[in-house]
Formats: C-alpha cells, sequence, structure tokens
C-alpha cells in the first residue's frame, strides 16, 4: 500500500472526467460532496439486464468508470469545486489476471478479492491510495508491491505527476 499525493489537480481531474485514462477500471464506489451528497454504489444490479447482456458482462460485478463518468461529470460540473470526492476503483478480473501473469507472482485470479487504487480529494488535495485484498492470509507482500508499481507506471504512462507521502 502507498500513498500518492496528485501534484496537478487540475490536470488529473480532467483525465478523470473527461478523458478516457480511467475508464476501463472498475468503479466500486463514487461519494462526491457538492450542495448535497451523492453515493454511488458501482455494483451492477443483474436483474436489470437480459441474459444475453449477463453473457456479455461475464464475471464482472461493478460498473466501469466510463459507464458511471457522465453522471458524476453532470454533478461535479459548475463554477464551484466539490466539497469533497471519493472513489475506489478496481481492477478488472481480465486484467487482475494480466498482472499475475506479467509479474509471475504464484496466485490465481481467484485468490483475489480485489486490486484498489482509493482517489480522494478534499480541500483542493488530491491524494490516491493503493490497496490490496486476499482470500486468504499471507505474509507476502509481493503482490502490493507489484500492484503498487503497476499503478505508478500508470500514472506515469499517463503523464500525472505524484509524489509518494
Amino acid at each position: 500500500m502507498i500513498s500518492l499525493k496528485i501534484i496537478d489537480v487540475k490536470d488529473f481531474m480532467s483525465k478523470f472526467l473527461i478523458s478516457n485514462v480511467f475508464d476501463n477500471f472498475l468503479i466500486n464506489e463514487l461519494d462526491i460532496n457538492t450542495f448535497t451528497h451523492f453515493h454511488i454504489d458501482g455494483k451492477l444490479n443483474k436483474e436489470f439486464y437480459s441474459k444475453d447482456e449477463l453473457e456479455i458482462l461475464g464475471e464482472r460485478n461493478y460498473s466501469k468508470w466510463s459507464e458511471i463518468k457522465p453522471f458524476a461529470f453532470t454533478i461535479i460540473k459548475g463554477n464551484k469545486l466539490p466539497i469533497f470526492i471519493k472513489a475506489v476503483f478496481a481492477l478488472s478480473p481480465e486484467n487482475i489476471e494480466k498482472v499475475i501473469q506479467k509479474s509471475g507472482i504464484p496466485m490465481k485470479k481467484e485468490e483475489i478479492n480485489g486490486l484498489f487504487m482509493n482517489l480522494r480529494y478534499e480541500k483542493e488535495n488530491l491524494n490516491i491510495i493503493t490497496g490490496t485484498s486476499i482470500k486468504t492470509f499471507t505474509l507476502d507482500k509481493t503482490l502490493d508491491q507489484v500492484w503498487d508499481g503497476y499503478v505508478k507506471d500508470f500514472l506515469k504512462y499517463y503523464e500525472i505527476a505524484v509524489e509518494e507521502i
């Protein structure tokens, strides 16, 4: 787990709300405080979908950021900055599999509950905290280190300047 401070909040918010940088991440939870509190639980309501649509969704249980982003943008846009934003992003099961394979970690994706990126904006400060959740207890922190490195590389690739805190 690492904590990163975003250097250029305005640039980040543009990439977060307008560009497609985070579109393929799953959104577990989103809280936005403006004139009122907005809470979005990213969990998919499987009863809403037809059988064909459920097949397309596969094992996905949460909305992609690209599906939620237009609603978040509508809530946030305007002349005043939000008081608070919290977003919990998760890597998709397919991408968890890719991280495992690329890193050579001797784990199966079924052993991992999730790889998370927690975004928190408050009082003009924006931080990202990484997190991992494994189904069984282990003292091995290899997955944490790999995920932390992946997040740093991801942010660097998209020219998002950070400072480790």
